[in-house]
């Protein structure tokens, strides 16, 4: 028999007004409604509405990982530095790690995500194939101390996580339990009812090879996909590659210096010679590791420097200051081409061999035409970097391309031998000699995917949750008088007598205007309400998505929601 509750003792404060901070829905309506209040800049408590629905998510991440055979464990969330010193990530993770020492000066990190202790776990633990696969997982707080923490819960500095990981002696194994958690996850988001996209994603930081990340299409996401109308292909924008097509032989003239003053960037250059922007070669000067490099894409087009970082990662990408330019007198800023420069060139697929372009001629207020990639100067490096726009073609099958937002809610990773490799995790293999472990590690964003949820499915009302997760299966509300209460709290019981999760509005003093518009904010999939007809026994029942209503009596009112 589940429990009734009572709005008169639960703790939950609701607010008419926007939070003056609050710029995304989910920040608002879960402010508004009682489920958070924020502690502190991206610190935030989850109060007992808020709670309830994060339990239930993790409920059914629980029982989802369970059913593919994973093993439920909590690691300490205060770590050792030594491991994440070993992996290289004390030093990659940047500001974004929360460091601290202990009073005999040793030094300790908040855990961001447990690759390296959960590595160190198995190779304490299994030490013969016969003991692999295996699969653990646990749902704990992580830190990251994010510079700008915003839009309420889904960018905290601190915020819950499932992170699992797998455990195989061969790439086959790990192809396997990889593809075992990507059917879990699908699983996991359509129960809760998320609208997602699984799209192709870069590794990063993390290391590996093949990975996908779980997205949920909203207006607020801080990640921008893209999709192809014409097939299935998606993908974070980040992981979207251009294969430039062939360049016709051409023969172009020798290189012509032009007289182009107070032309510093594209725009005025392109004015000033009347030629398209996409005629000229944009490079922009970028330090990596501290070395500085140029960047080359075609001058109609950005340079996307989260691509870059990717791309280059560990290495750290920072743009140049002005510093940059003292003792460095080949370097004219606004007036840098690749000819003649004795730095790194990186260029964008597009600036490919036999192109010719209008750039820079590293000289004030001059330029220079003709230059041809391949024949004046050298690419060191091609990588995909341009920030990617809608109808940019397809890599799949050439279509346009369509650009859409999303908050990122789950990510795999075929992480390889990386961790591995650092730990020196062997087991004992079938022919008696030792094998390298191959590892994946995959995590659900539970505190986010509360707002994601938020934002997928709230109205002008409030929120409006799906069942599987809400705080309650339905919520009765007593319009006001004593044999209105009096019904609403017996139709309460005999339906949390017949299984369901029942919060009950019988705040004496309470207006039935405040109560009906609390019960619209709060978001539980129905609303009953004890009201005029209470004398006759009938209810109206209504539908919190679609908003349809019928009276009824309490006997079929009850037998609607228990069906």
């Amino acid at each position: 028999m589940s429990q009734v509750q009572r709005m008169s003792r639960l703790m939950v404060k609701t607010l008419r007004d926007d939070p003056a901070d609050a710029e995304t829905l989910s920040h608002k309506l879960l402010v508004r409604a009682g489920y958070v209040r924020r502690t502190s800049a991206g610190i935030w408590s989850w109060l007992p509405l808020g709670k309830k629905v994060l339990d239930n998510i993790s409920r059914v991440v629980r029982e989802e990982m369970d059913a593919i055979g994973a093993q439920e464990v909590l690691l300490p969330a205060l770590l050792p530095k030594e491991p994440y010193e070993a992996s290289g990530r004390w030093e990659e993770y940047g500001d974004l790690l929360f460091r601290l020492k202990d009073r005999k000066g040793a030094d300790y990190l908040l855990g961001p995500t447990h690759e390296e202790i959960f590595t160190q776990v198995v190779k304490d633990q299994c030490t013969s194939y016969k003991d692999l696969p295996v699969m653990l997982y646990q749902i704990q707080t992580k830190y990251r101390d994010e510079a700008r923490p915003r839009s309420g819960v889904l960018r905290g500095r601190e915020f819950q996580m499932k992170d699992s990981y797998s455990f195989d002696t061969t790439d086959e194994g790990l192809a396997e339990s990889y593809a075992l958690h990507r059917a879990a996850y699908q699983k996991i988001f359509a129960r809760i009812g998320l609208d997602y996209r699984i799209v192709s994603a870069v590794s990063g930081a993390m290391g590996g090879s093949a990975s996908e990340e779980f997205l949920a299409p909203a207006a607020a996401g801080e990640d921008t996909f893209v999709d192809c109308p014409a097939c299935d292909y998606a993908a974070n924008t980040e992981a979207v590659t251009f294969s430039a097509p062939a360049v016709e032989p051409v023969e172009h003239g020798p290189v012509e210096e032009l007289d182009t003053p107070d032309t510093p960037t594209i725009e005025t250059l392109a004015a000033h010679l009347d030629v398209p922007a996409s005629a000229t070669l944009k490079n922009l000067l970028v330090k990596i590791d501290g070395e500085i490099t140029l960047v080359g894409v075609p001058g109609d087009r950005e340079v996307d420097l989260g691509k870059l970082g990717e791309h280059l990662a560990p290495a750290v990408v920072e743009l140049v200051t002005a510093e940059d330019f003292v003792d460095r007198p080949e370097l004219v800023r606004g007036y840098v081409g690749p000819q003649g420069l004795k730095i790194r060139y990186i260029a964008d697929p597009r600036v490919a061999a036999g192109t010719a372009w209008v750039t820079g001629a590293n000289k004030p207020d001059t330029h220079a035409r003709n230059v041809v990639a391949g024949r004046d100067f050298e690419v060191d490096q091609y990588l995909d970097v341009v920030v990617v726009e809608e109808g940019d073609p397809c890599p799949a099958c050439g279509s346009g391309l369509k650009l859409d937002r999303a908050i990122e809610i789950g990510h795999i990773f075929q992480l390889g031998r990386k961790y591995a490799d650092t730990f020196q995790l062997d087991v004992l293999g079938q022919q008696g000699k030792p094998v390298r472990v191959t590892m994946g590690s995959y995590g659900v964003g539970v505190s986010r995917a509360v707002a994601a949820l938020a934002e997928q499915s709230a109205d002008e009302q409030g929120l409006c949750w799906p069942k599987e997760i809400a705080p309650a299966d339905v919520h009765v509300v007593a319009a006001g008088k004593a044999l209105q209460t009096e019904l609403a709290l017996d139709v309460s019981e005999q339906l949390a007598a017949a299984g369901l999760r029942v919060l009950v509005d019988e705040r004496p003093g309470v207006s039935p205007g405040v109560k009906f518009t609390d019960a619209e904010l709060i978001g539980v999939p129905h609303i009953l309400v004890a009201g005029r007809r209470s004398a006759e026994g009938v209810v109206e029942l209504k539908d919190r998505r679609t908003g349809e209503r019928e009276e009824l009596t309490v006997a079929e009112a009850i037998t609607r929601l228990t069906a």
